[in-house]
């Protein structure tokens, strides 16, 4: 019974000797270091883990000092070679027993930020929802006004003043409902995301024929339950500001890669779907300054002088009424935004 537990543990359970090498592990282990126990068995720990922090400096502390130690948010870099952010606890059992348990907190940390950016979403929405109503009253009297106005003036010079008026109200109240993202509610049908993304790559390509645009798609996927119109802009203001931002910094030999994957049983917010559609926009411009990381999908927030910051904004907006979320990773010459929609929309898993 007590091996069908330890087999069936999330946690990444490790046995080690006093020499620091493995002796056992559990399958979350072997799934966690990439490895199986048949493999690196007598191996040490140090061969395993390339770290970051130093596991092994805890490890011996631990094992001199006969005490537990416990490591909050380290990192290290298993055989995989994708760096991940751990919490582990040693525990002496014996002078030559070292019990290992290591917890990924990569996941969790994610899904703490996409509640924390959906909560601000909303809260934007809210905002602007007020805004929009006490400046579009005012606005409308404007319009009205200036209309009047022109009735009476027999001047054409003094009408094209009041032409100019109407024509600005009309501007600031585009502008209003641009923050408030579409103004109309998703219209559910079967969606192939291939055929969104190539339309997207058809534009692209017609706008800004120097970018290369290449395609990694995942062939296997499904269609979603989504609005086709609504996910074609979504994904085509998301890759328009990668590929303005390549022109705006002259990146020589500007790429963007268009990727599709499958996640299965992946948490978005608060809720688990039994599968997930990945739709990566990849490219290889100057990456998303420090400073705009964690407001970038405000509205009215952009890093271009000339740029209005409600793309991003609109395309999040879109993602939310799928019951979806944008992410974004970025460091210089590599960015990845990923549109995380759920294939099926019957609830969670």
């Amino acid at each position: 019974m007590y091996q069908r537990l330890l087999d069936h543990l999330t946690t990444a359970v490790l046995l080690l000797d006093g020499k620091l090498q493995v002796r056992w592990m559990n399958p979350a282990a072997e799934a966690l270091l990439a490895v199986s126990i048949s493999r690196v068995m007598g191996s040490r720990l140090e061969g395993l883990l390339g770290e970051e922090e130093a596991i092994e400096d805890v490890l011996i502390k631990a094992r001199d000092a006969f005490h537990p130690f416990t490591q909050r948010e380290a990192r290290v870099i298993p055989m995989s070679g994708e760096p991940l952010t751990v919490d582990y606890t040693v525990t002496p059992l014996s002078a030559d027993e070292l019990l290992l348990e290591i917890e990924p907190r990569d996941r969790l940390m994610q899904i703490s930020r996409e509640e924390a950016l959906t909560t601000r979403q909303e809260t934007i929405k809210v905002l602007a929802r007020g805004l929009a109503h006490e400046v579009k009253n005012p606005l409308g009297g404007i319009r009205g006004a200036a209309q009047l106005l022109e009735r009476d003036l027999s001047d054409p010079g003094l009408k094209e003043f009041t032409h100019i008026i109407v024509e600005e109200v009309d501007r600031l109240r585009d502008l209003v409902d641009s923050m408030l993202g579409p103004n109309r509610m998703v219209k559910h049908s079967p969606v192939n995301i291939h055929k969104v993304l190539e339309r997207v790559r058809a534009l692209l390509i017609a706008e800004h024929p120097q970018v290369r645009i290449e395609r990694d798609y995942d062939p296997s996927l499904p269609d979603l339950s989504g609005d086709e119109a609504q996910l074609i802009q979504a994904i085509l203001n998301v890759a328009r500001n990668a590929v303005q931002a390549m022109n705006d910094a002259s990146v020589q030999a500007p790429r963007l890669v268009l990727r599709t994957r499958a996640r299965r049983q992946f948490t978005l917010g608060a809720e688990r779907h039994r599968l997930v559609c990945d739709v990566g926009i990849i490219d290889n411009g100057p990456g998303v300054p420090d400073s705009l990381q964690e407001t970038l999908f405000f509205p009215m927030v952009s890093g271009r002088a000339e740029g209005s910051g409600l793309g991003l904004s609109i395309a999040q907006s879109i993602l939310h009424q799928h019951q979806g979320l944008i992410e974004c990773e970025s460091r210089p010459g590599r960015t990845e935004f990923r549109l995380l929609i759920p294939l099926f929309m019957d609830g969670p898993a």
